[in-house]
C-alpha cells in the first residue's frame, strides 16, 4: 500500500500509549479511538466516551511514531470503540499488517456482530485477536488477561473467520 495515503487519513483519538504491556503479550503501542456508544457502568476510560472528543490526528503521525520504536511488537485499538470507526483503522492496519506487526482490537461489540457488518468485518480480517463485549462492573476482574470482566473473550479472529465459529485465543486466562 501506498504510504502517502497516511498523510490524508484522520482519525479521532483519546490518546496513545506508546509503550503498554497490558493490552496484550509483548510491548503494543495502543491508540485510544475517541467515541463509545456502551457507556459502561465502570468504564476505565470515560473521556473517550463523547463522539466529538478527543484530537483528530493524521494516520502518518500514529504510524512515524510505531516505527520510531524498535521495542514494538504489536498494536492494539482501544477506546472509546474503535469499531465506530473502521476506514481509518483499515487503512492503518493492512500497512501495519505488511510490516509484520501483530494487531489487536477491543471492542464492546460482540465477535457475531463485528462480523455481520461489511466494514466491522474488513476490519477484523486484518486483526490477530479482539477481545470482545461490553466491560461490566459486576463481572470485574483482575485475575484476567487483558480483560477487564469475565463475559470478554480472547478471541483468535483468524481461526475464528476460517472455521464460522468463536475460537478463543491460547494461553490467556
Amino acid at each position: 500500500m501506498d504510504l502517502r495515503v497516511l498523510d490524508d487519513t484522520y482519525i479521532r483519538i483519546a490518546g496513545v500509549v506508546p509503550e503498554s504491556i497490558v493490552d496484550g503479550p509483548g510491548i503494543r503501542y495502543t491508540i485510544f479511538t475517541q467515541g463509545c456508544p456502551f457507556h459502561c457502568h465502570g468504564c476505565h476510560n470515560p473521556q473517550a466516551q463523547p463522539l466529538n472528543g478527543g484530537m483528530e490526528v493524521k494516520l502518518r503521525v500514529l504510524y512515524d511514531e510505531i516505527k520510531a520504536n524498535p521495542l514494538i511488537t504489536g498494536v492494539t485499538y482501544s477506546g472509546g470503540e474503535p469499531f465506530i470507526q473502521t476506514r481509518p483503522l483499515i487503512t492503518l492496519s493492512k500497512i501495519l499488517k505488511e510490516e509484520g506487526y501483530s494487531l489487536w482490537s477491543y471492542s464492546g461489540y460482540t465477535f457475531d456482530k463485528l462480523s455481520d457488518d461489511f466494514m466491522r468485518h474488513e476490519l477484523l480480517e486484518l486483526l490477530d485477536v479482539v477481545v470482545d463485549g461490553p466491560f461490566v462492573q459486576s463481572l470485574k476482574s483482575l485475575d484476567l488477561d487483558f480483560r477487564g470482566s469475565s463475559n470478554q473473550r480472547i478471541i483468535d479472529v483468524q481461526k475464528s473467520l476460517s472455521l464460522g465459529k468463536v475460537v478463543l485465543a491460547e494461553g490467556f486466562k
